[in-house]
């Protein structure tokens, strides 16, 4: 299990804290011009609808969360910071919001039809992420999904200055897709799809990554 305590990443929420009124009044994170973000979540949504309900982690002020409810999902939305559950339920007072870290999520097994990781995994300690996805894997019913979104590069990034040039403390850990796809088949599940956008500066290159908890196999008859 992860080993990381919530005072491990006090620094991270802390500094989220700070920037989310910010963050909110620039609209980051919204969908209206990025089209091929749209068309995965549709994709996603599409393949796991009547699955079970999905959990957006790391969901910030409630964007994707609340559209994937437009899309016919059954979602809601955790975040490690409390100031970014106070927007999502100020935005969105019919969704389910509520305060907790990627590194503690209390999930049954098989009780998820897709987990969502979108740009929300990058802050957590490097050695952290694969017990994330491995919970991620674990909680997905057979035929589940994952979508996880991260920054592309090597290396890692400290941060002191976020959105508006308020003051933060985090790091960005930066992933190769290959690497980031070897994580989610070491969890247990199947890469299913791998959308790698080029760099826009100051944006550096991303990736979106689905993949899905394999199906049982089926009872073979005499």
């Amino acid at each position: 299990m992860p080993s990381v305590q919530p005072s491990d990443l006090l620094p991270v929420r802390e500094s989220y804290d700070r920037v989310a009124d910010v963050y909110v009044e620039l609209g980051v994170g919204r969908l209206e011009e990025v089209p091929w973000l749209r068309a995965a979540l549709a994709a996603f949504a599409e393949s796991v609808r009547g699955l079970g309900p999905v959990l957006d982690v790391g969901c910030g002020p409630g964007t994707i969360t609340a559209h994937l409810t437009e899309l016919g999902l059954d979602a809601a939305g955790v975040d490690l910071s409390p100031r970014m559950v106070e927007h999502a339920r100020r935005l969105y007072p019919d969704l389910r919001f509520s305060v907790a870290s990627a590194t503690e999520l209390d999930l049954a097994p098989a009780s998820l039809g897709g987990v969502l990781g979108w740009w929300s995994l990058f802050n957590l300690p490097r050695e952290e992420l694969p017990g994330v996805l491995k919970t991620f894997a674990e909680a997905l019913v057979p035929g589940g999904q994952a979508l996880v979104g991260t920054h592309v590069g090597d290396g890692d990034v400290p941060r002191t200055k976020g959105y508006g040039g308020l003051p933060v403390s985090w790091t960005t850990h930066l992933y190769r897709p290959e690497e980031l796809a070897g994580m989610l088949a070491d969890a247990g599940l199947e890469l299913i799809a791998d959308l790698r956008m080029p760099a826009q500066p100051p944006q550096r290159p991303q990736v979106l990554l689905a993949a899905r908890r394999p199906a049982l196999p089926e009872a073979s008859g005499e």
